[in-house]
């Protein structure tokens, strides 16, 4: 018997702790019958997603989803929309940061309206570990979350003020977010994906 909605519905508390971001992404999404669909999420936090889709699964069916820009998510359906559904999302505290890290990224940023980023999704590097510099010539090791053509999230003990001019690797930026673990870099321009993947992407000896 497939348990009740409600069992997988956040609780109030849960949803003040989650900033809901309005988004216009695109996706795929699987329901228990493996039936692929295509959609469009409106908005997201990191514990829930609402999609715009012409087909609905029930309240209480396992969903998997692919998210333009965020990748896969998994989740249950906690109730049904005129026009679609919405969706708890079932991820650990550290998947449920790092989605954080990449909403709070899409609601600050506009490359949405970039074609360069409708193009490229934003993916973890073969190599991630590399090493933020700041101004003063200060190093950090970091860990790189994801990176697009326009920023990257990365894992770093210390974090620099909001604004701060920043090199990851050989990319100059800035600081525009932090998040629990780390913090999200804007790069001065918007890289070509064969300059990210000579930096990030090759092997190392």
């Amino acid at each position: 018997m497939r348990p009740a909605a409600i069992d997988y519905a956040p609780s109030r508390a849960e949803r003040r702790n989650f900033q809901r971001v309005r988004v216009k992404i695109y996706g795929r999404f699987m329901l228990e019958d493996r039936t692929e669909h295509a959609g469009q999420v409106v908005d997201m936090s990191p514990g829930n997603v609402a999609f715009r889709t012409d087909r609905s699964g029930a309240p209480g069916e396992k969903v998997i989803a692919y998210i333009d820009h965020i990748g896969r998510v998994e989740g249950v359906i906690t109730r049904t929309l005129p026009d679609g559904f919405a969706m708890t999302v079932i991820a650990s505290d550290r998947k449920k940061d790092k989605l954080a890290a990449q909403l709070t990224w899409l609601a600050n940023k506009h490359e949405l309206d970039l074609p360069e980023d409708r193009r490229h999704e934003r993916v973890a590097p073969r190599n991630p570990i590399s090493a933020l510099q700041l101004m003063d010539g200060r190093q950090y090791p970091c860990r790189i979350i994801d990176l697009s053509l326009s920023g990257a999230a990365v894992e770093i003990e210390v974090k620099p003020a909001i604004g701060v001019q920043v090199t990851l690797g050989t990319m100059r930026g800035q600081v525009v977010r932090h998040f629990e673990d780390g913090v999200a870099i804007e790069f001065a321009v918007i890289q070509r994906p064969e300059s990210l993947d000579t930096e990030f992407n090759r092997p190392r000896t």
